[in-house]
This record gives structure tokens, C-alpha cells and sequence, in this order.
């Protein structure tokens, strides 16, 4: 085997290829002639962030089975050349929790105690000891928003400032929130509750931009910010707005929309705190993320065991033809699910059936698991199965024959929570087109394509016009107005019905905000959800 390390990495890292019988190592400092000449007989390739491994490089590497990334982004990495080419692309989540967690607890006592002015004066020959009285986090609310690794990480940390804790992750079971003293809390309930704010969410159509002007405003006044999770979180000229006016008292940031920091807003509030993105740079996270990736290709290598793939398994193309559409459709159901649910998941059911019973359906699974887990961290296809596990998620897997009449391929989902489930099913028409077949019972066929609105309502004369003319009303199109209700009443003689709508326009997020809210007030709504899956 053939390890080539192409970016500095620690003694320990090379390492752990060292009792490895006939194993060559070739380290950053070795390659003489070229990355590409050295990839020419290289089993596995690890490198930082600084190595740009695109699809030229991966032509040049016929033998290569495993890119290990030591770190989370792979950006640098092209994963679809590299799933083409059969090629394992790794990273090391979590590797740096520690070291984020920490720093975030820094940045909040540097905003407590203002320690970058308290410094500053001091450096400059002033004693504004007066000035400088601040406030101590004992006794204040902590709101974290995602309760993966490094949320957990923080949690455990502020517990021991004597900090009240509240956090949101809808894919963290209550028992896991319990043991680390998390209170779980609607994201809204954590804006309102929090006296410090941080973020440690990835970034998805549902997390990007989510603090702005209206989050802030429901904000407690003199809230503190700490963002050491993704910019793109924030509408920054929004966050700059509230630091003038007081209602955030002041904002600690090592991540932002454009990196590096050349021209910002933020330059001069001498109520923020800038870092340059450096988190997880500790000595002690490098190393870690070093190791790990080294240990995870070298068992890739001698075992054929994947840890933390960021893409698909090496698939033949008949394997891939055949499956794709159900790959899809498991994530697209996936995502229906976790954007109209509403609860915190404690298990997921799947039942396959027809042929895709037969087939591979771990990929299915995986990606279903993706769609629902999509507003987690560093999830996707392969590790959501994982991720699943250590948010205390229980999963069921179930094979049945065809279903006589109808679509032959089915593939049904089912989350639960503590006091509420929700069913969903689905096939692709044709062997390309994800669809929705039912929802709780209820048979509704829609397409599971761009952005939906779903909607629980009471079986009346005239909800469907109003609809119509709220929609109208708010500019929005409707490409697909899908219905259906249920068979029998209610105990009051009420019979539910449902209706999913796709639009092709979609109007700005403000105009669509209001149309929701007017579709709510429809006394026979029950519900309204947005749906973005593409």
C-alpha cells in the first residue's frame, strides 16, 4: 500500500502507518516531482485544506481508493470526480469539538469582562478600571442552538460557569439533552430565553440567514452573540443594525460570509470581538484530526471498513442505475418529514417493498436518514446512519412483498416522538420522478421536487378558493395542487384533509412569511408548513 501525505502533518499521524508491513509513507516533504507523479501508483491520498484535489489530479490517479480530508470541509475536494472514480472520500468530524468548545466559551467571557478593550486600553497607558465593570455568566441563560458534538461540548463546559441551559436540535433525543442539562426548546423559545446566544448548526436552506432583523427583534435587549459555527448563519448587516441600536449588547464572531476578512461593517464596533476562523486551530485538534484520518484510511485500506464518507460506496453501474431514484426518493421523503413534523425524533421506521426490497436498501436508508437528520451538522448520506446513533435515535428497518394494485416500489417512512407520529410514502414514477403517495393514511399524490407548501386543514366547502386567493394574493404561482382527505370523521363529525402545493415562483421570503401567516388564519387550517427540497 501507498499512503501519500501531501500537506505537514504530526510525527504521530505518520505514525500510524508505522507497523504497517509493506506500507510506503510519503510524506509532503518527499514529493519531488509533482503531487499527480506521486498518485501515480497511490493507494490513498490525506491532505489539510491547502491541496486542491479536483478532477485533473484524480485522472492522474488511477489506483487510488481513499482521499482522507484531516478536518471537516471539503471544499477542496471534488467528491463527485471522486465518487466516479470509486474513490472513499473521508473527513474527521468532531476531531475538533474541544477545541471550538472552548473557544466559544472564551469568547464569551471576553464579551462578559470585555478583555480585548480592558487590553487595548492598558497597551495604549490607560487605567479605565472603572469603565470596564462587566457581568459574570453565572446565573444567565445559555442558548445553543444545535446540540451535535461541539454543542454538547459547549454544554458541559457552561454548566460548570453555573449557567441555565437551553438548547435546540430536533434530532437530539431528551434523554441525551437531560444528561448534559440541556432544557430542549423551540429555536424560537431559545431567541426569546437567551441572555448569550451561540451557533453550532451547519448550513442549510433552514439555518442560512435564520439570525436577522426580525430573530433579533424577539431577542431579549443586550443579548450577547458567539458564532464560531458557519456566517452565512447570520445577515450580517442585520447583526450591525443591532449592535448600533442596543438590542444586541455585543457579538463575538470567528466565522463570516466572505473569508478572509478584507472590508466588513464589523471593523470598528467596539462591541465585537473578531477571530480569524481559528476555532479548531489548537495544536492539540490538529493533531487529533491528523490521527484520525490516518487511523480511518489505514482501516478503509486493510479491512474495507468506511468511517465518516462523505460520499457514495463504490457502486457497479447497474447497482447505481437501478437504485439512484430511491437514493433519491428516501432523501426527499426524509426531508418532507423533518420540515413538517415538529417534534423532537426518537425513532424512524422504514418498510421497503417490491423490488427495492431486494435491493441495497442501506443506501436508501442512509439517504432517508440524511433528508431527516438535513438540519443537523455535518450529516449526509453515509454517516447519517451514525449521526442518527448518537442523537439517540433508534431506527427500524422493514422488508414486504408488493402491494397489489399501484406502485410495486414503496418506500415508507414513519417518525416518532414522545406523544406524536407522522407516516409518510413514496415511490418514483417511472423510475426517475420522486412522488408522494400518502401522508398519515391519507392517499395524496404530489411531486417531491423544489419548494411545497403543506397544509393540514378541516374538510369544508371553500378552503381550496381561499387558498387560491391567498396565494394570488402574495404573488406566489402554483405549479401543482395536490389533495386528499381522510376516509372517516373525527369524534366532532370532522373529517382532515390535506393539500400539498408546488410552486414554481417562489416570491421573497417576507412575501411568503405573509402568505403563510394568512393561509394560518383560515379558521379551518390547521396547519402550514414550507417544504425546500431542491
Amino acid at each position: 500500500m501507498k499512503v501519500v501525505l501531501a500537506e505537514k502533518v504530526s510525527p504521530a499521524t505518520i505514525a500510524v502507518f508505522a507497523d504497517a508491513a509493506d506500507w510506503k509513507v510519503v510524506t509532503h516533504d518527499q514529493i519531488k516531482n509533482g503531487l499527480a507523479a506521486e498518485l501515480a501508483d497511490a493507494d490513498a491520498l490525506v491532505v489539510r485544506s491547502a491541496v486542491q484535489v479536483d478532477a485533473a489530479l484524480l485522472e492522474k490517479a488511477p489506483k487510488l481508493r481513499v482521499i482522507g480530508r484531516a478536518g471537516v470541509g471539503v471544499d477542496n475536494i471534488d467528491a463527485e470526480a471522486a465518487t466516479r472514480n470509486g474513490i472513499v472520500v473521508m473527513n474527521t468530524p468532531g476531531a475538533n469539538a474541544v477545541a471550538v468548545a472552548e473557544l466559544t466559551l472564551a469568547l464569551m467571557i471576553d464579551l462578559a469582562r470585555m478583555v480585548p478593550r480592558a487590553n487595548a486600553t492598558m497597551h495604549a497607558g490607560s487605567w479605565e478600571k472603572k469603565s470596564l465593570q462587566g457581568t459574570e455568566l453565572r446565573g444567565k441563560t445559555l442558548g445553543i442552538v444545535g446540540l451535535g458534538r461541539v454543542g454538547l461540548e459547549v454544554a458541559r463546559r457552561a454548566r460548570g460557569f453555573g449557567m441555565e441551559l437551553v438548547g435546540n436540535d430536533p434530532f437530539v433525543s431528551a434523554a441525551i439533552a437531560r444528561e448534559n442539562g440541556v432544557r430542549l426548546a423551540s429555536r424560537e423559545e431559545v431567541f426569546r430565553q437567551a441572555d448569550y446566544l451561540t451557533l453550532h448548526v451547519g448550513l442549510t436552506a433552514d439555518t442560512e440567514g435564520m439570525l436577522n432583523a426580525a430573530t433579533f427583534a424577539t431577542m431579549k435587549k443586550g443579548v450577547r452573540l458567539v458564532n464560531c459555527a458557519r456566517g452565512e448563519l447570520i445577515v450580517e448587516e442585520d447583526l450591525v443594525a443591532a449592535l448600533k441600536n442596543g438590542q444586541v449588547a455585543g457579538a463575538a464572531l470567528d466565522v463570516f460570509r466572505k473569508e478572509p476578512l478584507k472590508d466588513s461593517p464589523f471593523f470598528g464596533l467596539d462591541n465585537v470581538i473578531l477571530t480569524p476562523h481559528i476555532a479548531g486551530s489548537t495544536a492539540e485538534a490538529q493533531e487529533a484530526v491528523g490521527i484520525q484520518i490516518a487511523e480511518q484510511v489505514r482501516a478503509y485500506l486493510s479491512t474495507g471498513v468506511v468511517q465518516n464518507a462523505v460520499n457514495f460506496p463504490s457502486l457497479s453501474y447497474e447497482e447505481y442505475t437501478a437504485l439512484a431514484p430511491y437514493i433519491e426518493l428516501g432523501e426527499r421523503l426524509g426531508k418532507f418529514l423533518t420540515a413538517t413534523f415538529g417534534a423532537n425524533v426518537e425513532s424512524v421506521d422504514l418498510t421497503y417493498s417490491g423490488q427495492l426490497a431486494e435491493m441495497r436498501t442501506e443506501l436508501v436508508r442512509g439517504a432517508a436518514l440524511c433528508g431527516i437528520l438535513s438540519r443537523s451538522e455535518h450529516v449526509n448520506r453515509i454517516n447519517a446512519a451514525s449521526v442518527a446513533v448518537e442523537h439517540g435515535i433508534r431506527v427500524h428497518e422493514q422488508k414486504t412483498e408488493a402491494l397489489t394494485g399501484g406502485a410495486g416500489n414503496i418506500l415508507k417512512l414513519t417518525l416518532h416522538a414522545a406523544h406524536q407520529s407522522m407516516t409518510v410514502s413514496g415511490t418514483a414514477r417511472h423510475g426517475r420522478f420522486p412522488r408522494l403517495l400518502s401522508c398519515d393514511g391519507i392517499d395524496i399524490e404530489a411531486p417531491l421536487e423544489g419548494t411545497l407548501l403543506f397544509l393540514r386543514n378541516q374538510d369544508v366547502p371553500g378552503v381550496i378558493g381561499k387558498i387560491g386567493t391567498i396565494l394570488g394574493d402574495h404573488n406566489v404561482n402554483i405549479a401543482n395542487f395536490a389533495l386528499g382527505r381522510a376516509d372517516g370523521h373525527d369524534g366532532n363529525g370532522v373529517r382532515e384533509a390535506l393539500a400539498v402545493i408546488h410552486m414554481d415562483v417562489e416570491t421573497t421570503p417576507a412575501q411568503m412569511q405573509k402568505a403563510m401567516e394568512a393561509l394560518a388564519n383560515l379558521k379551518a387550517i390547521t396547519s402550514v408548513k414550507l417544504v425546500k427540497l431542491t
